[in-house]
């Protein structure tokens, strides 16, 4: 598969199972597979006939952190969510709790400044860009993204809300796998109705996810449908 600006993906398969994943982009390259064999013969191939160097098992790749385990991979964007606070000085912000006033109604015609477009369509880039690894900041990413043509400074400030959620949850993780037994996930969720607590949650998901970021999904889709 390939496209004009996501990297160029090519599979080849070896026998009946066996087979290699390769993911080009500019002149970096990842690669995986089923069989050892495989990738040693891609890796001798190509540094045959390219001048290249092998850094070893992957740990960043285009704003992705890979932590490889025996067990299992992980995979995060904390240094992006880092880069891209510090690129719009927030890194010493004072954190939010949630990424979107629940209480405001964002629309084109606010009657406010017009801010800076090209800063505001940057710093939303770079926020979709973190829901790969962040579906928690998907809904309100997916609601300020409406106002790319003419923002204004209540939507830039919405932007800037996210930032400071950000920067309080840069060290979350999910819980992944936490069940030796059967490698399951745990979903939580509080609901609160003014300062009391209303309903609330903690039980071991029904199936098993295979990445943090599955499971982070799994997670967000038991608390919207007891929202609903």
């Amino acid at each position: 598969m390939k496209s004009e600006n996501d990297p160029t993906l090519y599979v080849k398969k070896e026998g009946k199972n066996d087979f290699i994943v390769v993911c080009l982009y500019v002149d970096d390259i990842i690669y995986t597979s089923s069989s050892i064999f495989l990738v040693d013969e891609f890796k001798s191939q190509m540094m045959n006939d390219f001048e290249m160097l092998d850094m070893g098992l992957l740990h960043y790749f285009l704003g992705l952190e890979i932590h490889q385990v025996e067990d299992g991979i992980f995979i995060s964007q904390k240094k992006y969510g880092r880069d891209l606070l510090n690129k719009f000085g927030m890194l010493n912000c004072k954190p939010a709790a949630t990424p979107m006033n629940i209480n405001e109604k964002l629309h084109h015609e606010d009657g406010e400044e017009f801010t800076d477009a090209r800063l505001f369509r940057s710093l939303v880039g770079g926020l979709i860009y973190l829901t790969h690894t962040r579906p928690d900041i998907a809904f309100s990413v997916g609601v300020i993204s409406r106002f790319m043509q003419q923002p204004s400074k209540i939507h830039y400030g919405a932007a800037k809300r996210v930032l400071r959620y950000i920067a309080g949850t840069l060290d979350f993780d999910s819980d992944w796998a936490s069940s030796l037994d059967d490698r399951r996930s745990v979903s939580a969720n509080i609901f609160t109705l003014g300062s009391g607590v209303v309903t609330w949650s903690s039980k071991k998901q029904a199936t098993r996810a295979l990445s943090t970021s599955e499971a982070e999904y799994i997670a967000a889709t038991s608390a919207a449908c007891q929202a609903v």
